[in-house]
């Protein structure tokens, strides 16, 4: 574990599985479909899809992907497509998350510290606003930032450049916080910092550069930066 090399002035913060717990979603998914492994597949077709339409030049928001997911997902699994109802009322439970337990006590310690926080997700804007209402930390943040406007996903360099020039910081002062290898290595090779959440499940990519930061908890993080 190493320390951050410049205290940064900014952390933008993904939101779903790092301050978002995705249990309940997860739960839901893998009932439907009657299998312990559905919300992971479904889950890694929606990130997968959403990175070919990054790469292709096409767009549709994490939503329209998340849907056709479902339907891919039910292929595979050699079951039927769901109705147009049942999958929304599947999608809808994304905006009805708690946050993780650590994470209330983790961003009061930062906004108490007087860092400046955003979010910063591959979901739309309307759903990270339902999102964070619900789960309480709309006032943690002083904006909800999506990557909507600029209809590249996250890890394009791009989504993390566009945020720090949006801000008016430079991006080797501004750190990411996430409980993804792919996205921290997306900052950071993006000229950011990084932290690193490890969620049970979520794993560094090694061939990436190691995160500033590494911890169980967003309030081991805090710690580690406010030394």
């Amino acid at each position: 574990m190493s320390s951050a090399p410049i205290r940064p002035k900014l952390l933008i913060f993904d939101v779903n599985e790092t301050l978002l717990d995705l249990g309940q979603l997860q739960q839901a998914v893998n009932q439907e479909f009657k299998s312990e492994t559905a919300f992971k597949q479904w889950f890694a077709l929606l990130l997968q899809y959403s990175l070919v339409d990054t790469v292709t030049g096409s767009y549709h928001n994490f939503g329209q992907i998340g849907d056709a997911a479902l339907d891919m997902l039910a292929q595979a699994l050699g079951q039927p497509a769901r109705p147009a109802a049942r999958k929304k009322e599947l999608l809808t439970l994304i905006t009805e998350l708690p946050p993780h337990p650590d994470v209330i006590p983790g961003l009061t310690a930062l906004q108490k510290a007087g860092f400046r926080m955003v979010t910063l997700t591959n979901s739309p804007d309307a759903t990270v606003q339902k999102q964070m209402a619900y789960a309480g930390l709309t006032g943690f943040f002083e904006q909800l930032l999506s990557i909507d406007s600029l209809k590249r996903y996250k890890p394009h360099p791009d989504t993390y450049r566009t945020t720090c020039e949006r801000l008016k910081v430079a991006p080797a002062q501004t750190m990411l916080v996430a409980a993804h290898g792919w996205d921290t290595a997306g900052a950071q090779l993006a000229g950011l910092q990084a932290a690193f959440i490890a969620r049970p499940g979520q794993q560094i990519y090694p061939l990436a550069p190691a995160p500033a930061l590494t911890g169980p908890t967003l309030p081991d993080i805090a710690h580690q930066l406010l030394g």
